[in-house]
């Protein structure tokens, strides 16, 4: 199917339509500030309205129909190269401004030649940036999604009612978020029964994360995907849903704190060449301190949906999107929201 008029409000199109549009709106907004690079909260935003849209893309390519220079693989290259500078600006916050100040005169040495040389990464990743918004590509992208929005085409299921497709959607994301290996880390499972060991010493933890430090990192990039698609769909639910949401968002973050932490030492240990536990050990200590605090609040998350009970729950509600009214809105999280979270670092910069 292919049209331009104005699908009805209930519909998977119209709320597709709503989205590109909202995460579009939202990268013009920050491409001029990037370009100019005086805040990095601009690209920190522009990234997110990247990372959006692309979801956006991706959970709507059965309601609606893009010109081939806007699909998901030429957002994503984008978001990329965004993704590359935005993860140089965390790496070096976290280095100068959480680490920094609580090290001994010799370490703070050691770490401001480490900053000395992120400064010079971040000076060729800015220049990739700049090229790169300025690239015909990159216009092209942008015009591609201008007359989409001005004359959109749908796919098949753009007049399906959102609330009778909805639960189809969401649940086989739910589903595979929920059986991924990273929750059974640190588990004793047996005979149908669970049993999350408390009170793990941090050489315990140690221990597990340096040997499922991987599998967790998945784990967070899986809930950061389904949270955005989630999250496309919060006006459509009740308070549950909502809070399962943050649930997702603060898995995605605990976890993320816990592979900020090895991405650090590893990017440390790659510039100085060094032992970091022999040559900077106050820094060294720092990082396993915060994996372990990182690691007692994911297993209270961990506990929850481990919970049989919670798990069904989770799709009892997934399968009971609320009646949509002609004058609902689109319910997005706000660009104030997402300055209160935080990015997390993929691998090590540069």
């Amino acid at each position: 199917m292919s049209n331009t008029k104005i699908l009805d409000p209930k519909t998977l199109g119209h709320w597709g339509y709503l989205a590109v549009e909202k995460h579009f709106q939202k990268i013009l907004k920050h491409e001029t500030e990037v370009l100019k690079d005086k805040d990095p909260e601009e690209l920190h935003q522009m990234r997110v309205g990247m990372r959006r849209l692309r979801t956006a893309v991706t959970g709507f390519d059965r309601a609606i129909s893009l010109p081939k220079v806007a699909k998901e693989k030429k957002i994503a290259t984008v978001a990329r190269i965004l993704g590359e500078l935005r993860d140089i600006d965390v790496l070096k916050e976290a280095l100068k401004n959480q680490y920094l100040p609580a090290l001994p005169p010799a370490e703070q040495d050691i770490l401001k030649k480490v900053l000395a040389t992120l400064n010079k990464r971040r000076h060729k990743s800015l220049a990739r940036v700049q090229t790169t918004l300025k690239q015909t590509r990159y216009h092209s992208l942008k015009e591609a999604l201008q007359n989409w929005l001005k004359q959109p085409t749908y796919g098949q299921l753009a007049e399906w009612a959102i609330e009778d497709i909805l639960p189809d959607l969401l649940l086989p994301l739910v589903s595979k978020l929920l059986l991924h290996p990273a929750w059974l880390v640190g588990v004793k499972l047996e005979a149908g029964k669970i049993d999350v060991p408390s009170a793990l010493n941090s050489e315990i933890v140690a221990q597990l994360l340096d040997s499922h430090g991987e599998i967790l990192h998945s784990l967070r990039k899986q809930a950061k995907g389904v949270r955005y698609q989630m999250e496309l769909f919060t006006g459509l639910y009740d308070s549950t849903y909502k809070n399962h949401v943050k649930d997702i968002k603060a898995i995605q973050k605990i976890l993320g704190e816990i592979q900020d932490s090895f991405v650090l030492a590893e990017f440390l240990t790659d510039t100085l060449k060094l032992n970091l536990s022999d040559q900077m050990p106050t820094l060294a200590a720092q990082l396993t301190q915060t994996r372990y605090q990182s690691w007692q609040e994911w297993q209270l998350l961990q506990q929850r949906y481990l919970n049989p009970q919670i798990r069904k729950d989770f799709h009892q509600t997934l399968l009971q999107p609320v009646t949509v009214q002609e004058e609902l809105e689109m319910e997005l999280e706000t660009e104030g929201d997402e300055k209160n979270n935080n990015d997390h670092l993929r691998s090590t910069p540069g």
